[in-house]
């Protein structure tokens, strides 16, 4: 090949300057066909294109996909410990180990290894449900990302006791609720004092993912065996009892199960677990329906004085935050395996149906509090903790089977905006409730503008015991989904953060690709590329559906492919090792009008919202007396080392915007200095601001009824007040925030 391409190089110079004719017009042509093919052959050219997604005609070599007859992969996920985070991410996660995250085991009394259910064998003791899983999801993941030995040590105690406590009829874990259980005064209200007869697998669902993650990390086959006997158990037991009605939890979070059915199914092949798979689907609430009665309706918790029950609020099964955030994906899940696309549609008309009616609010999230009730819709209107970290994990599940840029863009709107800001500056606390309009965090009740009568809002170290432990789990598997491998043998950058990815791709290679950023807070992506040997593989980039004029170059070279937003950047070419991509998403200012929500705006740069820069007045409090009643702890906890933070307004924040007319809008974007901590997720760390123009709205108060920040009132408002320039911060960053504002009257 080497002497037909110079061959070519000599004819074409020695034609160079003779006389055009046709002979040598159509030798020209020839030629350069030619020339071509040897360029192709020698690997010089590059196929660079823009996808809509990504094809799934071949099955990758190296990674477990979906078996036949399942629907095939468009995302594979990649084992625990593929992905590593750098920078910011980085330092979260050394911030969780070192707070709250970290010292549970050591404060939480739902962590005490005495009197322990999930340390016993026989599953009996005193503290045992839903907690230890929530924790170790987390937690242990954070060892296997980050390989830290004392984490991954006290995780093992945990696994081990798991994997010890499967019992012959194939069953494991607490079991209280296997048995008949009588619970004591001490345990709230899922837990009546009434005797409990049907088999609750629902703590077992969270154990499952736990065991998945040891499995991809230390490859122990034990955990085949569990889940094969476990499933076998489940698979054998009247369908009567399984997800029955008497434990809500697991019919309502079905699709957990059924996840995990078909994770083993994948690396089994046993074909009896699609039965099972069906039989859970059946047994699971159905979300893929609409019209349901209002007895159906399980967490139906009224409504606003003065409103009716709307007919739309019977197209969910259910309007708790947490059961929505995990229960709206079901339908997807099952379309894994039944292949009608109705199943699919369900899914996304169950994300349509929430934020039509309460998610008109910035930060991904929307407006539950406890429960959705009709005629509390305002951004003051608040979302659990355990809400938040479950939506990203149904996103990143979405992400995979669907292969839609929408599900990353979505992730990434709730981790940057809503998820930073429940978390205590110093980690060491959280918050149960978090709404993009709040000027207080403090410990009382408001009741009934917070759906819940208690200290629901402040940063309490040991409340509630769901989000206390759950809130592990949203970096680690955040991070686990920033990159997956394809179908084609290829990897691909699906959600971004600082980060560092190995993978095996191509023709047996090894690659290793570091994305050096600062994103969210900066535009430019770069990625370095090592790898054992020169491949052909390739690369798959998201394009944020913000982004209007993304801009790539590959070792320096510019790449003119016309890049579209919401599409997928397809880079298929020979690498080698040290080759760097530089992808340069250009932030601009944008301003959501939120029409149905009093006509309110909110202010985005990139995948940010900001939030009014208020001042954080912090006051500590004793925990134990600012708890919410299922709070426990450890004996011989010292509790001032772990306080409860309330936090007061202090600085203005009645504020509502002026917009030009002619929508150039009057903000000034300030950079800052990159922060020397290297965590920009606070007020005074934050890398940006925006100068924005405003006026106060002397109207616009605290609510006396309820202690709230009062509700929106319809823009445009009117204000006699001076013109001002306020400041603007990132939402994530911001513990007190107006994030939704009225816009003044011009």
């Amino acid at each position: 090949m080497f002497f037909l391409h110079l061959l070519i190089l000599t004819q074409t110079k020695q034609h160079k300057f003779q006389k055009p004719n046709p002979f040598m017009k159509k030798f020209t042509i020839q030629k350069n066909f030619i020339l071509l093919i040897s360029f192709t052959l020698l690997g010089c050219n590059e196929d660079i294109s823009v996808v809509d997604s990504i094809a799934t005609k071949g099955t990758n070599k190296y990674y477990v996909s979906n078996r036949t007859p399942l629907q095939p992969s468009k995302l594979i996920k990649l084992p625990v410990g593929s992905v590593k985070p750098k920078g910011w991410l980085l330092e979260y996660f050394i911030r969780q180990k070192n707070g709250l995250t970290g010292n549970l085991g050591k404060i939480s009394a739902w962590l005490d290894k005495k009197d322990n259910a999930w340390l016993s064998k026989s599953g009996e003791g005193k503290w045992g449900w839903e907690e230890v899983p929530y924790w170790l999801k987390g937690y242990a993941n954070i060892g296997y990302i980050t390989e830290d030995k004392e984490i991954i040590d006290e995780a093992k105690i945990w696994i081990e006791a798991a994997l010890d406590s499967q019992r012959e009829n194939g069953f494991f874990g607490p079991n209280f609720a296997w048995e008949s259980y009588i619970a004591d005064e001490d345990r709230t209200n899922e837990l009546e004092t009434t005797k409990r007869k049907a088999i609750d697998f629902w703590p077992n669902m969270i154990m499952l993912y736990c065991l998945q993650s040891y499995y991809e990390y230390s490859k122990d086959d034990r955990v085949i065996e569990l889940m094969t006997k476990y499933f076998k158990f489940q698979f054998d037991i009247e369908e009567k009892d399984l997800l029955s009605n008497d434990h809500y939890w697991a019919r309502i979070r079905g699709g957990d199960n059924l996840h995990s059915v078909i994770w083993l199914y994948n690396r089994t092949g046993d074909k009896w677990l699609l039965s099972l798979a069906e039989k859970i689907y059946r047994k699971t609430a159905p979300w893929a329906s609409r019209g349901h009665k209002l007895e159906e309706i399980k967490n139906w918790k009224g409504i606003r004085e003065g409103f009716d029950w709307p007919i739309w609020f019977s197209d969910l099964i259910d309007w708790h935050n947490v059961n929505i955030a995990q229960g709206f994906r079901t339908p997807a899940q099952y379309y894994l395996l039944n292949g009608d696309k109705k199943y699919l549609k369900a899914t996304y008309d169950n994300f349509n149906i929430v934020r039509e009616h309460f998610g008109q609010v910035p930060g991904g999230m929307y407006g539950s509090d406890e429960n959705c009730r009709p005629g509390y819709d305002d951004p003051r209107q608040a979302i659990e903790l355990c809400g938040i970290v479950e939506h990203m994990n149904s996103d990143e599940h979405l992400l995979r089977i669907t292969g839609d840029t929408f599900w990353a863009d979505h992730i990434e709107n709730i981790a940057f905006n809503s998820f930073p800001a429940t978390v205590s500056p110093d980690f060491k606390a959280v918050r149960y409730l978090t709404s993009p309009n709040m000027v207080v965090s403090d410990s009382e009740s408001h009741s009934p503008g917070i759906q819940q009568t208690g200290p629901f809002l402040n940063f309490n170290p040991f409340s509630s015991r769901c989000c206390q432990h759950n809130h592990t789990q949203g970096w680690p598997y955040f991070t686990e989904n920033l990159w997956m491998a394809t179908p084609d043998n290829g990897i691909a950058a699906v959600i971004y953060s600082p980060s560092k990815v190995n993978a095996k791709v191509g023709d047996n290679t090894n690659v290793s690709i570091t994305n050096k950023t600062n994103y969210p807070f900066s535009d430019d992506l770069i990625f370095e590329i090592k790898t054992d040997k020169s491949d052909n593989f390739p690369i798959y980039f998201r394009i944020p559906s913000w982004s209007k004029k993304s801009t790539i170059m590959i070792n320096g070279k510019r790449i003119n492919t016309p890049i579209e937003a919401s599409k997928f950047l397809k880079i298929n070419r020979k690498w080698s090792n040290g080759d760097v991509v530089k992808i340069v998403f250009p932030k601009n200012i944008s301003v959501k009008r939120w029409e149905k929500n009093h006509n309110s705006a909110s202010v985005n740069y990139g995948p940010l919202t900001f939030s009014l820069n208020i001042k954080e007045k912090y006051v500590e409090k004793p925990s134990e007396k600012n708890a919410i009643r299922d709070s426990r702890w450890q004996k011989n906890v010292d509790k001032k080392m772990w306080p409860t933070y309330e936090i007061y307004p202090g600085s203005n924040w009645n504020y509502g915007l002026i917009l030009d007319k002619n929508s150039n809008y009057s903000f000034e974007v300030i950079e800052r200095d990159w922060p020397k901590n290297n965590f920009p997720f606070t007020n005074k760390s934050a890398p940006i601001l925006i100068r924005a123009k405003a006026r106060k709205i002397p109207e616009w108060k605290i609510d006396k009824t309820t202690g709230l920040v009062g509700e929106l009132m319809d823009s445009p408002v009117e204000s006699n007040e001076i013109d001002e320039m306020i400041e603007l911060v990132p939402m994530g960053g911001s513990r007190l925030r107006i994030s939704s504002f009225p816009v003044i009257k011009n």
